[in-house]
């Protein structure tokens, strides 16, 4: 289990790094875009670039968010359950979570290859879709595994309270 958890929590180190790159291109593509705006003429594509530079740092953090239990929960009436019946929903929630980010990951892949096969470009600057669209499956899939790992560990502490 603490392999797992140790290869989950460096797989997300390195893909928040590239998702930190990402956002530090956003932030200067946005304000050479302003500056140019200003003095000469916009940036071409900003557009395009903001789009697909914002997939990859969304879905890159996903699991690092996950890890650091940053996403918003909503949990006021589970809250008023018993400890046991917390546990038992919160391990149903890392499942039912896992399998549908896996399912997401997977038909995202699906159709970064589909535009990896067909050859798809952006209209303004001609770049290609799949890298990118294969960025978001991986975001989605690496959630997945963390959301695995959290199942796991739910299960082991189920395991070793009925000690």
């Amino acid at each position: 289990m603490e392999l797992l958890d140790k290869i989950s929590r460096v797989l997300n180190e390195i893909l928040i790094w590239i998702a930190g790159f990402f956002l530090v291109a956003m932030i200067l593509l946005t304000s050479a875009n302003i500056f140019l705006r200003l003095v000469w003429t916009p940036v071409k594509g900003t557009f395009e670039l903001m789009g697909f530079f914002g997939a990859i740092v969304t879905a890159l953090a996903l699991g690092y968010t996950q890890i650091k239990r940053g996403h918003i929960g909503i949990d006021i009436l589970v809250n008023k359950f018993p400890a046991k019946a917390q546990r038992i929903l919160s391990g149903a929630n890392y499942f039912i979570c896992m399998i549908f980010f896996s399912l997401a990951g997977w038909q995202v892949a699906k159709w970064a290859t589909t535009l990896w096969q067909t050859g798809e470009v952006t209209e303004t600057l001609g770049i290609i879709f799949y890298p990118f669209a294969y960025g978001v499956a991986l975001g989605c899939i690496i959630l997945s595994f963390v959301l695995l790992v959290d199942f796991l560990k739910m299960l082991i502490q189920k395991k070793e309270l009925h000690k």
